[in-house]
């Protein structure tokens, strides 16, 4: 199965940007459907973004739809997730995940994801 580590994370100011990467090892990404998720303090997991195999459909929540980009590139078995116009409720730890499949899934789930990697701190300050 495959191996997901994340980076990228750090502290930045509110109005700044962030790209975050997760690395994929074990198997290629290009059967996957991959998401990025992202948990605060006392808070649960949240859905953030997530892209299909090919990167031809992506999904966004709604806190985050024009700020923040997900892509990826199969032949660096990488996802990205670009940040930008952060700000302090941003803060979380964020975590990529996958699920093997190049048909539909419920991408805001994150019980459909199978593989998930040990996430990477993101604090915005104000």
């Amino acid at each position: 199965q495959v191996q997901l580590v994340e980076s990228g994370g750090g502290l930045v100011q509110a109005g700044g940007s962030l790209r975050l990467s997760c690395a994929a090892s074990g198997r290629t990404l290009s059967s996957y459907a991959m998401g990025w998720f992202r948990q605060a303090p006392g808070k649960e997991r949240e859905f953030v973004t997530a892209i299909n195999w090919s990167g031809g459909s992506t999904y966004y929540a709604d806190s985050v739809k024009g700020r923040f980009t997900i892509s990826r590139d199969n032949a660096k078995n990488t996802v990205y997730l670009q940040m930008d116009s952060l700000q302090p409720d941003d803060t979380a730890v964020y975590y990529c995940a996958a699920t093997l499949t190049r048909s539909r899934w419920d991408w805001r789930d994150r019980n459909e994801y199978r593989q998930w990697g040990q996430g990477t701190q993101v604090t915005v300050s104000s």
